[in-house]
């Protein structure tokens, strides 16, 4: 079983700049930047909670109780796997060496697998397994920038939230739409 990721190392770059955020927006002053920059890092982290993975190269420590978890890891895209820490039967925090593993990755899904000839090695029972690893896109794809794009430009037209006699928004539906081949399986 996996736990919830902590960043260690948030994103250093979000995948939609100020600039294009105001251009959605046609906005041309520097007076609303601080919402613009809030906004960005907000529909950011919608997307990536929605779609199960990472849009922004970020570097996480996640923790699991076994090594049969490491089939499938809990967040994606993975660029590399920095370290994988556990517990051993002695009580002695030790470091997996990267000669026992390699990582596999397939866009959205990644697997941490043993190499050829290698064995897992035996834990303390009840300890965990920590994973620190860089995940997210170099470049998010077009869909999703899109999309946060739109949000952002809703967000600044409606600074609050909106109920105009239960009619049910458009943006709804795009969102699901843009977003849908971006979602892992989750």
């Amino acid at each position: 079983m996996w736990y919830p990721a902590t960043v260690t190392t948030a994103a250093s770059a979000e995948p939609v700049t100020l600039a294009q955020a105001k251009e959605q927006c046609r906005i041309d002053h520097a007076d609303e930047d601080v919402f613009f920059n809030r906004v960005i890092t907000t529909a950011r982290n919608h997307v990536e909670k929605y779609c199960g993975a990472r849009f922004a190269s970020q570097t996480i420590t996640v923790k699991c109780d076994s090594f049969d978890d490491m089939v499938r890891l809990p967040d994606a895209p993975v660029t590399s796997v920095t370290s994988i820490a556990y517990i051993d039967t002695d009580g002695s925090t030790q470091t997996l060496a990267a000669s026992v593993y390699e990582l596999r990755t397939d866009d959205l899904e990644a697997a941490i697998v043993l190499k050829y000839a290698q064995a897992w090695p035996s834990i303390q029972l009840g300890s965990r397994i920590t994973v620190v690893a860089v995940v997210g896109y170099s470049a998010a794809p077009p869909a999703v920038v899109h999309t946060m794009l739109l949000l952002i430009g809703h967000w600044n037209e409606n600074r609050e939230a909106v109920n105009i006699e239960n009619i049910t928004s458009s943006l709804d539906f795009m969102v699901n739409d843009l977003l849908s081949n971006h979602r892992r399986g989750i």
